[in-house]
């Protein structure tokens, strides 16, 4: 809507109501080109553009003109000059008094007309004359500058300050504005650019920069090189920005065609080249060229948008359209009358306004990126839950299974392990039993013994089944529950001096039982064969290092030489197998006459 405002207005910037204010159109001009002769007075239209009359020489120009009598009786005493482009550099005189100067003539480094120009006049000037008052403008330019003079607004001081700092705020302000917005947002796309390396984002990130030149060029600020390489530096930078915008805004769709992508490459490097060219070689024409190239080249993207548009894919196609039209219509606007000058020509330029969209449309494309990029990153968030709690529920019901399967080959195992113990202890003890059953004369106390000793193997097999925690006192004390009376029965006295054992994890029913079946035989022995009075068993506990558990049964009885055969056939091989399927060492030590005692000794395994 700014943008068809200003169209319509004739790039009149600001405009007020006239009340007071009057635009003044005629003048009478002096030219004088460089190296030719001053041209006679001659009336001309304003705005006077300096590029009509010699657009590849230096020059200068006398402009005269009547500032028509202020209305009596008003109540403004003080009056002023508006002028919405002045110079390159220009003095103003009124009734040949000096009242305003901007720059030296022939001065490169200034140019007065970056911006409206504001001219205040004393009043003794303007109280009581009844004549019109003779204004006179002296000016000189520089080739391709675009200098000259606008239509002068004459009236009171206040309103043409109030007109003044209106364009001054779309013509400067905005530009200074316009410049900071584009580096923040070309910073933005540059760091996406250097994450992502995204063409977009690249793009867009040097078309901001180029664009901020071009509008600090704009903000009314003194340029930091001399004329004309800042000109051509600004015109370069500005073909880089309009062909790079164009790029992006191809970039941004769809799908983008290769073909277009190609063409605005061509487009942007011809343009640059054009810009130079035209600066170093004085060539206004190429300049011109240059400009209509890059109007061409944002006609050339829009297609695309159409395309994007009519297939209702995304709402950012509907904002690049808009963007577009704008776009071109403002280029065509400068190039037509800012450049050429055509109809009613301006110095306002419109493409720093109609570029500044895309700024925001960049914008509004990384929220929505940002936005969709959290919508997906939420959506494989709980695909990922869903996915964890299926492998969590899968792993629970395998846990499950695995466990039961556990449990029941631990069954198994303890069912083969009872199997076997009873084989090997109650069925051994049985087999002999039988045996002595089969003999003609067989002792009953013999028999009885044989009978007694599979019962205690049997209860050592069903005291292996209890629940433990690796408790090994309560294995011991188990083991002296079931003895007791046959050690009383026989008249032997047992010592018991057994610590606190600490619970050891290792303490398995299989251990409990291999070393229940030890004590098991070592008293068996003592009741056979030592004809001892007393029987004492030791258990301790070492905390080392290493940590380990002594266990010692000890007897008074008869002995053996260490030398020769013990009583019992293979009983202490048998402890010493079951000593070592624990990881113990078991050691027999022997005197005639003085006793046995054998020590168990469990190293602890951590």
């Amino acid at each position: 809507m700014l943008l068809c405002c200003l169209l319509c207005t004739g790039g009149a910037i600001g405009a007020v109501p006239e009340g007071g204010l009057q635009t003044l159109r005629s003048a009478e001009a002096v030219v004088r080109v460089a190296g030719e002769a001053p041209r006679p007075a001659a009336p001309v239209s304003l705005p006077f553009r300096w590029a009509d009359q010699a657009p590849r020489q230096p020059g200068g120009a006398t402009v005269t003109l009547d500032l028509p009598v202020p209305p009596p009786g008003g109540d403004d005493r003080f009056y002023g000059l508006l002028f919405e482009a002045l110079g390159n550099q220009a003095a103003v005189y009124v009734d040949d008094r000096l009242v305003a100067r901007w720059g030296q003539p022939g001065d490169a480094g200034f140019d007065a007309g970056r911006g409206p120009r504001l001219v205040r006049l004393p009043a003794d000037l303007v109280e009581g004359t009844a004549a019109p008052l003779r204004l006179r403008i002296e000016l000189s330019f520089q080739p391709q500058r675009g200098g000259g003079v606008s239509a002068v607004r004459w009236g009171p001081l206040a309103r043409v300050e109030a007109l003044e700092a209106q364009e001054r705020l779309w013509r400067n302000t905005l530009s200074l504005v316009y410049a900071t917005g584009l580096l923040l947002m070309g910073g933005l796309a540059a760091g996406l650019w250097w994450r992502q390396r995204d063409p977009l984002y690249g793009c867009f990130g040097l078309a901001a920069v180029a664009g901020a030149l071009r509008n600090f060029d704009q903000s009314g600020l003194q340029m930091p090189l001399p004329w004309p390489w800042w000109g051509a530096l600004v015109a370069m930078s500005y073909a880089v920005h309009i062909a790079l915008l164009a790029r992006f805004v191809t970039l941004a769709l769809h799908r983008p065609p290769p073909r277009v992508l190609q063409l605005l490459t061509a487009i942007l490097w011809a343009s640059v080249l054009l810009a130079g060219a035209s600066f170093a070689l004085r060539q206004p024409l190429m300049w011109t060229a240059a400009l209509a190239l890059l109007c061409a080249g944002g006609i050339v993207s829009l297609p695309g948008v159409v395309r994007e548009v009519v297939a209702g894919r995304r709402p950012t196609a509907y904002a690049l359209l808009v963007a577009g039209v704008l776009a071109i219509a403002a280029g065509l606007h400068d190039l037509l009358r800012v450049r050429i000058g055509l109809g009613s020509a301006s110095w306002v330029p419109l493409t720093p306004h109609a570029m500044f969209g895309f700024v925001l449309i960049l914008a509004g494309m990384v929220v929505e990126r940002y936005s969709r990029s959290v919508r997906e990153y939420r959506d494989l968030a709980r695909s990922l839950d869903a996915r964890v709690a299926e492998r969590e529920r899968q792993l629970t019901a395998a846990m499950d299974a695995l466990q039961a399967e556990r449990e029941q080959q631990a069954v198994l195992l303890e069912r083969q392990r009872l199997m076997r113990e009873i084989h090997d202890g109650v069925g051994s003890q049985l087999v002999g039993l039988l045996n002595l059953v089969g003999r003609p004369g067989a002792d009953p106390a013999l028999m009885e013994a044989q009978v007694k000793l599979a019962l205690d193997e049997l209860r050592v097999a069903v005291d292996s089944l209890q629940p433990l925690e690796g408790d090994l006192t309560v294995v011991l004390a188990t083991l002296r529950y079931r003895l007791q009376p046959r050690l009383e029965a026989a008249g032997l006295t047992l010592e018991w001096e057994v610590d606190s054992l600490p619970p050891r994890a290792d303490v398995t029913p299989q251990t409990a039982m291999q070393i229940q079946r030890i004590l098991l035989e070592g008293f068996t022995n003592v009741l056979r064969h030592a004809q001892a009075r007393r029987i004492r068993l030791e258990a301790h506990w070492h905390a080392g290092p290493p940590e380990r558990m002594e266990i010692v049964l000890a007897d008074d009885g008869r002995g053996f030489a260490a030398d020769g055969p013990p009583a019992g056939g293979q009983g202490l091989a048998s402890m010493r197998s079951r000593a070592a399927a624990i990881g113990a060492t078991l050691a027999v030590t022997s005197t005639p006459e003085h006793g046995t005692t054998v020590r168990l000794d469990w190293p602890v395994r951590r």
